[in-house]
């Protein structure tokens, strides 16, 4: 069996979105995306300054947006009259499907806000779905535990622990990692799939063959093969994703993603004139 190589390592860049978020963005960029994944922003900050503004009402169409908070808390509401409130350790997987113009602010003031946010294709046959929701309570997440190694999984599974996204075209695997200092994190991934490490904090080492230093706020994403191994250098949190190819041709705007310029174009149409959501 093959093992998993470091492909590139790619520090991200300072930006921001929504009311002035400031985020840092590792896919989205360059590479511009990561198939099936077409973006990764790791937000967080202790100064209210930084996220206060919050992402007022945006529409979306074509893909499923992750959001993963660590610390601090966010309102959610939306144009199908959904509504909640994220905290700490939840995570909310949004399939916008046909269309969906939602809202996500900030419900704090003051203190430490920290989290992620993936946005996943959708294959042609599924963008013009109906939108749906997975909620995840952080007190209902699967957990594996034991001296080396503490593991929340959001989707896929390891050992007797499995997460709750099931059933799902790309397969995925959404993991987040604390990995003690000098210890291994092993883990066997279909050769098919493509795979990213989010370094979050602390230093690794990923594979058998030598890299340039990984170390915080880092993306890797890794060659293909069947033999995931993480080693340690210091105590480290990191998020291990992992999804099908779905090997579609890729139209961009904005907050649509479709497969051809005219499909773009039309949900900016149906945005403006009234009749994006159905």
């Amino acid at each position: 069996m093959s093992n998993i190589e470091v492909k590139q390592i790619i520090k991200p860049i300072l930006s921001s979105d929504g009311a002035g978020v400031k985020l840092k963005r590792s896919i989205g960029v360059e590479p511009n995306y990561f198939d099936p994944f077409l973006m990764l922003d790791e937000f967080g900050s202790e100064n209210k300054d930084d996220y206060i503004g919050g992402f007022p009402p945006h529409p979306h169409r074509g893909i499923e947006t992750v959001t993963y908070m660590l610390q601090g808390e966010f309102e959610h509401e939306d144009s199908t009259g959904a509504k909640g409130r994220m905290s700490s350790g939840d995570v909310q997987w949004m399939k916008t499907g046909s269309g969906i113009i939602h809202s996500e602010m900030p419900a704090m003031s003051e203190g430490r806000l920290h989290g992620f946010q993936l946005w996943i294709n959708m294959p042609a046959k599924l963008k013009m779905s109906k939108p749906d929701y997975i909620y995840i309570d952080s007190d209902k997440m699967s957990i594996h535990k034991d001296k080396d190694k503490k593991i929340k999984i959001i989707a896929g599974k390891f050992e007797n622990a499995e997460g709750p996204v099931k059933g799902h075209n790309v397969e995925p695997v959404y993991f987040d990692v604390e990995l003690n200092e000098d210890k291994e994190f092993d883990f066997k991934l279909p050769s098919s799939h493509n795979t990213f490490v989010y370094l979050i904090s602390g230093e690794i080492e990923i594979g058998t063959i030598k890299h340039d230093q990984v170390k915080d706020s880092t993306l890797i994403l890794l060659k293909r093969g069947e033999n995931l191994s993480v080693k340690a250098k210091t105590n480290a949190k990191f998020l291990v994703v992992s999804g099908k190819p779905i090997n579609e041709e890729i139209a961009r705007g904005g907050p649509f993603v479709m497969n051809t310029k005219a499909e773009i174009l039309q949900a900016v149409q149906d945005y403006h004139n009234g009749t994006f959501v159905k």
